[in-house]
């Protein structure tokens, strides 16, 4: 059976002095007058009816714990009780919206690591792509002669030997590519710009 108070003929004060002094009947009816308005201004604060709940819990704990430490002087039981709420329910949003924060900002920071190699290989491809075009464009015998150089990483000997011609004629293939791919980088950038 649910009890209902006239919440209007509950001397909360009073209440609250047997909550002091240990009196846990005391506590039950301070909790049962005060419980619904702590939990309607921890989920107006919070907009969010978990976290009220648990504010709302823990601040009736404290109220258990430091009933001690009201001072009737300050205030009513009813405005102390509340203004605990109040400022556990701010500490709550506060914090929560900090940790959203850094969730974000962590969220950031991953997504830049995330990206930033994403648009370093795109460029990579792109530039490889443009070299690639670049030395198809000097023909053959150069073209060869440079895959092989600079990207087999084949000495002069070596290339002489791939291509079965003489070392000489290997390293004017080389010279002589290189001079054809400056040029086509020269036609090129002046096209760009």
């Amino acid at each position: 059976m649910t009890r209902v108070l006239d919440l209007e003929s509950v001397d909360l004060d009073s209440l609250l002095d047997g909550v002091r002094a240990g009196d846990k009947a005391a506590f039950s009816a301070l909790y049962d007058a005060v419980a619904p308005q702590v939990l309607g201004l921890a989920t107006h604060i919070l907009r969010d009816q978990a976290q009220a709940e648990e504010v709302a819990q823990e601040v009736l704990v404290e109220v258990w714990q430091k009933a001690h430490t009201f001072d009737p002087a300050r205030g009513s039981a009813k405005s102390w009780v509340l203004r605990l709420a109040k400022s556990r329910s701010i500490d709550r949003l506060r914090s929560w919206r900090s940790a959203q924060a850094r969730d974000t900002e962590d969220f950031n920071r991953q997504l830049t690591t995330w990206v930033a190699p994403a648009e370093e290989e795109a460029a990579q491809r792109l530039e490889s792509q443009e070299l690639q075009e670049l030395i198809d464009s000097i023909g053959e015998p150069h073209r060869s002669a440079l895959m092989l150089a600079y990207f087999g990483e084949y000495t002069h000997q070596e290339i002489a030997d791939a291509t079965g011609v003489a070392l000489g004629t290997a390293k004017t293939r080389v010279r002589d590519g290189l001079q054809k791919l400056r040029k086509a980088v020269t036609v090129k950038g002046g096209c760009d710009g």
